[in-house]
């Protein structure tokens, strides 16, 4: 069955937002972080580039893996394996905080909490 989708820079700058530039340094990035992966066991169907994009759709467009199977040409358990075998290296390193910045921290409570208007309302022996 064959996809929509490819990496090509029309599908890569509309699906995700990025120049082709930019997606050939965030390749390179997930290439280098171990994106391949070892070479044992069945090959991906889907090269690199595909998989890369594969997630960067999932999570920039909001589509389910069933939705997206279809447009790439395999199964939702391959698009599946896919993001959750590449997740984990596109994600950012945890950006540093300020030593004081902990002094700065507030914590709202933004709870709603449900009064009942004792004008308008009939009484109540339990209020």
């Amino acid at each position: 069955m064959a996809g929509v989708l490819r990496a090509d820079p029309l599908w890569v700058e509309t699906f995700t937002g990025l120049r082709m530039k930019q997606f050939e340094r965030l390749l390179k990035v997930v290439r280098e972080r171990g994106g391949d992966g070892p070479r044992i066991g069945r090959p991906w169907c889907l090269p690199l580039a595909d998989r890369v994009l594969v997630v960067a759709v999932y999570y920039r467009t909001n589509l389910t893996m069933r939705q997206l199977a279809p447009l790439f040409g395999v199964s939702p358990a391959t698009v599946c394996r896919g993001i959750h075998r590449l997740r984990p290296l596109l994600a950012l390193e945890p950006a540093s905080r300020p030593v004081d910045a902990a002094d700065r921290l507030w914590i709202v409570d933004g709870t709603l909490v449900p009064v009942r208007d004792r004008k308008v309302g009939a009484s109540s022996r339990n209020y």
